[in-house]
Order: C-alpha cells, then sequence, then structure tokens
C-alpha cells in the first residue's frame, strides 16, 4: 500500500508555471507506475500523464504534451509534474495516482489516489 500527498498547487496567471509534487510514502514507490489527473468543476476526471516505475517511459495527453512534463524521483519517492504555458482551461484540481498500467490514460485504471491540490489559472 501507498499513501500519496500532493502539494505545489495554487493562483497563477495565464502563461506562467508551476510544478507539483507527489510524496509518497513507504518503500515500494519505485515498483508503481504513477499518473497525474485533474478534474475540473463538473466534469469528469481526465487524464493528463503517465510515467513508468524507471521514469524512462512517460505518455502525456495530447492537450498537455508541448506544456507539461512528468518526471520522478526514485530516491526521494516523489513524483512531479511541471506545468508550462498554462492555460485557463487547465484549472482544476490534480491527482497523483499509483499502480495503474503502462500507458494507463482512465482514472479507474489506478489503485492509489492523493486528496489533490488546486491549480486555479487567472489573470
Amino acid at each position: 500500500q501507498v499513501q500519496l500527498v500532493e502539494s505545489g498547487g495554487g493562483l497563477v496567471q495565464p502563461g506562467g508555471s508551476l510544478r507539483l509534487s507527489c510524496a509518497a510514502s513507504g518503500r515500494t514507490f519505485s515498483t508503481y507506475r504513477m499518473g497525474w489527473f485533474r478534474q475540473a468543476p463538473g466534469k469528469e476526471r481526465e487524464f493528463v500523464a503517465t510515467i513508468s516505475q524507471s521514469g524512462i517511459t512517460s505518455y502525456s495527453a495530447d492537450s498537455v504534451k508541448d506544456r507539461f512534463t512528468i518526471s520522478r524521483d526514485n530516491a526521494k519517492n516523489t513524483l512531479y509534474l511541471q506545468m508550462n504555458s498554462l492555460k485557463p482551461e487547465d484549472t482544476a484540481v490534480y491527482y497523483c495516482a499509483a499502480d495503474g498500467p503502462l500507458y494507463g490514460s482512465t482514472w479507474n485504471q489506478y489503485k492509489y489516489w492523493g486528496q489533490g491540490t488546486q491549480v486555479t489559472v487567472s489573470s
């Protein structure tokens, strides 16, 4: 089992950047494929990006592919999401998730979830 805690959200102007972090408990973080999802008010939870256990392989949604970068530091038990060129439509609660399949892009494919961190993009 793993517990996940996201941080790094906040209010940012359009065109700005944020880096989200997801700290994982336990000694098994490196064995999990990890993902980021987001959920805007009134919308379903949406896939953002996923990364392999080693961090070598990643896959991102088309809507963020050229702007967001997923990465991980297994020595620190931490997952990251670097978000650049933010747009108002990126406003959502961002969640990290653990124990999904390779290239898993559906929320119900992941077993463990954090509580989420709010990202608001507004001028």
